[in-house]
């Protein structure tokens, strides 16, 4: 056995101890009982949120405490990856465009946590390696390949969701802007007929739409609001949405021509978008014509000429 079979074979060994050691301390009646201050929490403001369901952080608790420390270790540890990798714009971008109301330092918590599942998928694929006798000087390269997949793999996950997600309104867009229009039309300011519409709809854009009512109702202006609309969810289709329905606010434009007029320029995006993603897809296609069933007819075409002429026939 080699030093790398060896201390595989201690890593495996101990890690099993300890797992084992664990459960069974956690089986114990001492530690696995709830502690005092979650018994008495329900009768307890003191210990208690306002609705007495969630027991707050204690010094007592050397649970609690244990875990207040390692939240706030794990806190710093987001906070100087924040730093250490910048590009703190562009995330706050996508995770807009994504829906999420995490943070630049949540998604990188995020991203360390999967670079260091990485790693410890990456190290179990040397511990085996190694075990069965095949471990070699680049296998050890493995977890830091994890750790790096791991890191850009959340990374492109944000991204397609921010893709899906933008596609999504963009799609949702014609739609709601002719409810729009359908409700000023019936004589419905325009506040009011994004109201209706952010109440009444489910998709993504009336998400965005409920950010807007919220705005306005906590102190925006209505064109500020939709200014930060079109900051957080940059589409032309939307921008020049925002901007003449903006205008129009703000000269007194009749404002269900526009966004009629609207309406037909998104429809027309979305045409143009579906014509040049077909053709995309069409090259695509072609590839397993010319890659795939062009070759094995060719074969067939010419394996029997082959065999003849080895077998001297013909």
């Amino acid at each position: 056995m080699t030093w790398a079979t060896d201390a595989a074979l201690a890593l495996v060994l101990g890690g099993a101890l300890g797992t084992g050691a664990w459960a069974l301390l956690m089986l114990a009646p001492r530690w696995s009982a709830a502690g005092l201050a979650r018994r008495v929490a329900p009768y307890v403001r003191d210990v208690t949120d306002a609705a007495g369901t969630t027991v707050r952080t204690s010094v007592t608790d050397p649970g609690a405490a244990l875990v207040g420390v390692a939240r706030a270790a794990w806190a710093v540890c987001q906070e100087h990856l924040a730093a250490l990798l910048g590009g703190s714009d562009g995330i706050a971008r996508r995770l807009a465009q994504a829906g999420r109301d995490t943070d630049v330092a949540a998604f990188r918590g995020r991203q360390l946590a999967a670079a260091l599942a990485g790693t410890a998928a990456g190290g179990a694929v040397v511990v085996v390696l190694a075990l069965a006798g095949a471990a070699t000087g680049q296998a050890l390269a493995l977890p830091v390949a994890g750790a790096v997949a791991g890191a850009i793999g959340a990374d492109l996950l944000l991204g397609a969701r921010a893709r899906a997600r933008m596609e999504r309104i963009g799609d949702e867009l014609p739609t709601v802007l002719d409810f729009l229009a359908l409700c000023l039309s019936a004589g419905e300011g325009i506040f009011d007929s994004i109201a209706r519409v952010a109440m009444l709809g489910s998709g993504e854009l009336s998400l965005e739409l409920r950010r807007v009512v919220l705005d306005v109702r906590t102190g925006s202006t209505l064109p500020d609001a939709l200014a930060a609309l079109a900051r957080r969810l940059p589409s032309p289709a939307l921008d020049r949405t925002v901007e003449h329905l903006v205008a129009a606010i703000d000269r007194g434009s009749p404002l269900s021509q526009t966004l009629q007029a609207q309406a037909s320029d998104a429809r027309e995006d979305a045409k143009r978008a579906l014509i040049e993603k077909a053709g995309r897809k069409e090259i695509l296609m072609l590839l397993p014509l010319v890659f795939g069933l062009l070759p094995l007819s060719v074969l067939f075409a010419v394996f029997p000429g082959i065999v003849m002429l080895r077998l001297g026939i013909g």
